[in-house]
C-alpha cells in the first residue's frame, strides 16, 4: 500500500522547507488549505515570527462564489497588506500542495497586489 494524501503532503512540504526559509527582508509566504477556507501568512524563520497574516475567515472577505474566487480574495488582501508593511519581496511556499487550482490562484493574486516571488 502507498502513502496516505497526508503523508505524500508531508514529505513534498519536507522537502520544500529544507530550501524555502524566510528573513525579515524576504519572509516565507507559507499557505494552508483546508476543505473550506485558505489561509497564507508571511513568516520572519530567524526571529520565528509571524510578520503577517491573511485568511479567507476574515469580515473583508466575502464568501460567495467558488473557493479559487476565494483564494484570490485573499491573495489581493495578503498583497496590499504586505505592500502597506513595506514588503515587497517573499519566498513561496506551497506547504506541499501541488501548485495549481487554489494555491496558484492566491499566488497569482499575490502578485498582482504587489508582491515578488
Amino acid at each position: 500500500m502507498g502513502l496516505t494524501k497526508l503523508e505524500r503532503r508531508q514529505r513534498i512540504k519536507r522537502r520544500i522547507r529544507k530550501i524555502v526559509s524566510g528573513t525579515a527582508e524576504k519572509p516565507r509566504l507559507s499557505i494552508f488549505r483546508s476543505n473550506k477556507e485558505i489561509y497564507a501568512q508571511l513568516i520572519d524563520d530567524v526571529a520565528g515570527k509571524t510578520l503577517l497574516a491573511a485568511s479567507s475567515r476574515e469580515k473583508s472577505i466575502k464568501a460567495d462564489g467558488n473557493k479559487v474566487e476565494t483564494a484570490k480574495a485573499v491573495g489581493t488582501l495578503l498583497g496590499e497588506k504586505a505592500v502597506k508593511a513595506g514588503i515587497t519581496k517573499c519566498a513561496f511556499d506551497r506547504n506541499g500542495y501541488l501548485y495549481h487550482g487554489r494555491v496558484k490562484a492566491f499566488a497569482d493574486a499575490a502578485r498582482e497586489a504587489g508582491l515578488k516571488f
